[in-house]
């Protein structure tokens, strides 16, 4: 059956590369272009982070890796901390260290603002293994933007820093849809 051209998509268009704007639709083509743009990046930073994963053991998952290069780059820091850090619960995190704890990757030692608690850290294998992966990932970078001006590779971290900071938690702010049925007391 062939799609009715009355209908209105209600989704994103499949499409390979953005269509041009409309007049009027410039911020929205922009936008649309972004969109498209951070999709690929984020398609192509996980299939990298799985890589890099690899490297560092081959059974280590992905957000394992992303554990290590917060605990390298923090310093010591609590399971709750580290788990806030990134956005995912304790229990996951809690998980994901022990795998690296098993491997000998880090270790947890005695928090000196609170014995109670713990902190985590890297082990020296684990430092070695991170700076090795780390200098890889490094030099793959110098060689895709090696070409570009430094004006424009400062110009890139800087638009990448504001988009972070834009995101800040990583939590989206999406209204609720209203609802069409009206909210009537209990019982009736």
């Amino acid at each position: 059956m062939a799609p009715d051209s009355r209908m209105v998509a209600m989704s994103n268009p499949l499409q390979s590369k953005p269509g041009p704007a409309l007049p009027g639709d410039a911020v929205d083509d922009a936008l649309q272009q972004v969109e498209h743009q951070l999709s690929l990046l984020w398609r192509r930073a996980r299939s990298i982070s799985h890589q890099l994963s690899r490297q560092v053991h081959p059974d280590m998952e992905p957000a394992a890796y992303g554990l290590l290069t917060v605990i390298r780059r923090e310093g010591p820091i609590r399971l709750t901390d580290l788990a806030t850090c990134i956005g995912v619960g304790k229990p996951s995190v809690s998980r994901q260290i022990a795998f690296l704890e098993s491997i000998g990757l880090v270790y947890k030692e005695a928090d000196p603002q609170d014995g109670r608690a713990q902190s985590i850290r890297l082990t020296d294998k684990g430092e070695q293994k991170m700076h090795q992966v780390q200098d890889a990932r490094r030099q793959v970078f110098r060689e895709r933007l090696g070409e570009w001006p430094l004006e424009d590779v400062q110009t890139l971290a800087d638009y990448m820093g504001r988009l972070n900071a834009i995101y800040g938690d990583g939590v989206l702010n999406v209204k609720e849809p209203e609802s069409d049925v009206e909210d009537k007391p209990a019982g009736v």
